[in-house]
């Protein structure tokens, strides 16, 4: 099963032009675009779908930690924020944070636009970039990995450990408006990266500047 996304269409008092996605079953989306007083709530229906098979005793004790989260993440200017947990056959999780941004970038050719941020990107020796030619036009991937040192007194094993984290990064301009959106995918559950790379370019690929609206009082 899966879920059709639409961003937000304010964003920092700005008027974001209409972007949709579709994300796939397992992706749990943080209520970012709540207000504050529908936080409590929303943080609470989050919860419950995110631990179908809890109780009422971990529902209320996780609830103020993701309202937190929540208000953190939308005040950050995030447009979509979520957790992707996939259920594995060896009976544990695969994991990745998910989210979705728009940022204003003064443009009036999406194709222009990708070159300039292609160019920016690949200035940075850790980045890997990459031209991408979506159904919704130009973007631009970037993928970066970074290993991470884990102090003794976290480790299961008492011991120094190291931690690799996986980062795959798209900036898609719009066509529609001087927008630019950013998805972004970080795990640390590398095993899964193949994975996890085929979700980012399937999600890629329903991506639409289409207006929901218009297309459904055309029908």
């Amino acid at each position: 099963m899966t879920e059709a996304v639409q961003l937000a269409a304010t964003q920092d008092a700005q008027i974001i032009p209409p972007m949709t996605f579709v994300v796939p079953e397992g992706v749990h989306a943080l209520p970012v675009d709540a207000s504050a007083a529908e936080r409590p709530t929303a943080a609470a229906e989050f919860v419950r779908g995110l631990y179908p098979g809890g109780d009422d005793s971990l529902w209320q004790s996780a609830a103020p930690f993701y309202e937190l989260l929540t208000e953190a993440m939308a005040t950050a200017g995030l447009a979509f924020s979520a957790f992707g947990l996939f259920a594995l056959d060896t009976r544990g999780v695969a994991h990745c944070a998910f989210t979705v941004a728009a940022y204003a970038s003064d443009h009036t050719d999406p194709d222009i636009a990708a070159q300039g941020i292609l160019a920016t990107l690949s200035a940075d020796p850790m980045n890997d970039a990459r031209w991408l030619d979506l159904p919704c036009g130009p973007a631009v991937s970037r993928i970066t990995l970074r290993e991470l040192a884990l102090s003794a007194d976290i480790t299961a094993s008492g011991e120094p450990a190291t931690l690799l984290t996986g980062q795959i990064q798209v900036h898609i301009p719009f066509p529609t408006g001087p927008f630019t959106a950013v998805f972004t995918i970080d795990t640390a559950a590398m095993e899964y990266w193949g994975e996890f790379c085929d979700m980012t370019t399937a999600v890629l690929q329903t991506v639409s500047f289409t207006d929901p609206a218009i297309d459904a009082s055309a029908a």
